[in-house]
């Protein structure tokens, strides 16, 4: 009795835990991302141009492994919206770009319609059916390593069709990490720390955002 009810108590305890996580990333992430809407509309205003790629690469990893350092301080949360300002700054220019053309608007609304939606509905598929999908860590890590490789051989060879597999391998690789991610908050408080959560879930918004903003205006000068 005294063990069924210490293991009652320790589930309850868990189950408060993780919803403190979840509300706590929720709202960060919503604020990071308002955030990043608001750097990238300064960088759209400003008319920045095509931000180079070895300082996207430097400035991103760099503001990424900051987070990861600083994420059990005070100082994590200076890091995460360095992190997804410079990442919203970097945004603007790729919007400016799509807008210019015919219905760059309407790519650009049905991208973030479509992101959105695909976050909810994930979001919710992870929190109400409560399925575990720690499975799916094996798939991310190699869909991880194969998306980066093919995304360099893509940017040195200028291949056209390998570019559009990449944006496509990323819609599902993002996908798959939104899942997992939420179900590791759920299930064993398999991630604790919100701002490690957030930089997560962000980055995969970002990265399904912008790959489905790329297969939109492929699909658009087909």
């Amino acid at each position: 009795m005294a063990f069924q009810e210490s293991h009652l108590t320790q589930r309850q305890g868990s189950a408060v835990s993780a919803n403190k996580v979840l509300r706590n990333t929720y709202g960060l992430l919503a604020m990071t991302l308002l955030f990043s809407a608001m750097t990238a509309a300064a960088a759209m205003a400003m008319g920045i141009e095509r931000i180079n790629i070895l300082v996207f690469f430097i400035g991103a990893y760099g503001l990424m492994f900051l987070v990861h350092k600083t994420a059990n301080s005070a100082a994590g949360l200076l890091s995460i919206f360095a992190f997804t300002g410079f990442m919203g700054f970097t945004l603007g220019p790729i919007l400016n770009a799509y807008l210019t053309l015919p219905n760059g608007a309407e790519l650009v609304m049905t991208a973030l319609a479509m992101t959105g939606a695909t976050f909810i509905g994930l979001s919710a598929i992870a929190l109400i059916t409560r399925k575990d999908f720690s499975f799916l860590a094996n798939f991310i890590m190699a869909g991880a390593i194969v998306l980066i490789l093919a995304m360099v051989v893509a940017l040195l060879f200028n291949i056209p069709a390998l570019a559009l597999a990449v944006s496509a391998g990323f819609v599902l690789f993002s996908s798959a990490v939104i899942l997992y991610q939420t179900s590791e908050i759920v299930h064993r408080a398999g991630e604790t720390n919100y701002i490690i959560a957030t930089i997560t879930l962000f980055v995969s918004i970002y990265n399904l955002f912008i790959s489905l903003l790329a297969l939109l205006g492929i699909a658009s000068n087909d």
